[in-house]
């Protein structure tokens, strides 16, 4: 199975170079909010046939937020959406249209390959 992160600041176009897991993996779950400086993130996980960084068709996409104080290193992470209106909802036409070229870029077989479902969660409406 291949499967690819990228995490958006919540209003932000350009993903992080860093992953879900290199920031809030390391982090403690922040039981009190008061005090903290919280930043918004959206995690983006692609999910698809192949290996490593050689997918051969995309098949699955899970979104979810969080919110991080990344000087306490304290958050809360939300559970994965996989639902295609959700997952619609949690994007922003620029990060759709940021992960829909990186696929078609990374695979163009692989994209074509990929489900109406799919592609149609990538679409600006």
């Amino acid at each position: 199975m291949w499967n690819h992160n990228f995490l958006f600041r919540a209003h932000e176009a350009v993903p992080l170079p860093q992953r879900e897991n290199d920031l809030f993996h390391e982090t403690a779950p922040a039981l009190d909010s008061s005090g903290l400086t919280m930043e918004k993130y959206i995690s983006v996980w692609l999910q698809g046939e192949g290996e490593d960084d050689q997918p051969t068709a995309y098949t699955n996409v899970y979104v979810r937020t969080a919110t991080l104080d990344p000087e306490k290193k304290v958050g809360f992470l939300q559970p994965l959406q996989g639902r295609t209106h959700q997952i619609r909802q949690m994007l922003s036409p620029e990060q759709k249209s940021f992960l829909k070229d990186w696929l078609k870029n990374t695979n163009a077989t692989a994209w074509d390959e990929a489900d109406e479902r799919f592609q149609t969660i990538f679409e600006n409406e």
